[in-house]
């Protein structure tokens, strides 16, 4: 797993150790970062679920001012400082363990709206409507702003959910991206 573009092209990143996690292909997060290239630049991006962070460290290297990384494994958020460190992006950096999605509340007061957000909960994971209403009940994303789901590709997410609406969908392999709006 590497940092795929921008200023941090080519470092090697690190998953988590003893734990189930599936990162993301390079070839899924280069594609969703294809997509989401014009709106980088100066980004606020939220990490949910971030695993080894690789997602929100590719947001960093390709211009996003900010990110948060929210995950509930310490092993996973051991990854994640390793990684920044890494990269050298800590600075733009802020890791919190939270337990998702129940504690996505509050979220919005100690961060603010961001442009994007990033979940990738585990393929097990059902709720998908209920996290779209947690992220629009807390106000976590800026006006204009995308949420993106990643998800198994047998799964159906809601085309419609608490006033979002799934504008995009790719699928890639066993993986799929829902982008919402």
């Amino acid at each position: 797993m590497r940092v795929i573009a921008g200023q941090a092209k080519g470092a090697k990143l690190v998953a988590p150790k003893g734990i189930d996690v599936r990162p993301t292909l390079d070839r899924v997060r280069e594609s969703l970062f294809n997509i989401l290239a014009p709106r980088l630049s100066g980004a606020r991006f939220l990490d949910l679920y971030a695993g080894s962070g690789a997602n929100g460290i590719e947001a960093l290297s390709r211009g996003a001012v900010e990110c948060v990384f929210i995950d509930n494994d310490s092993r996973s958020l051991r990854a994640i400082r390793r990684n920044l460190a890494t990269t050298g992006l800590e600075r733009s950096a802020t890791v919190r363990r939270r337990a998702l999605p129940e504690k996505i509340c509050g979220l919005a007061k100690e961060f603010g709206r961001f442009d994007l957000i990033f979940a990738d909960p585990p393929y097990a994971f059902a709720d998908y409507e209920r996290l779209l209403g947690l992220i629009r009940q807390e106000d976590l994303l800026q006006r204009g702003g995308v949420t993106v789901i990643e998800h198994d590709m047998r799964t159906r997410l809601p085309d419609e959910a608490h006033g979002y609406v799934c504008a995009r969908r790719g699928d890639y392999g066993d993986t799929a991206l829902s982008f919402f709006s």
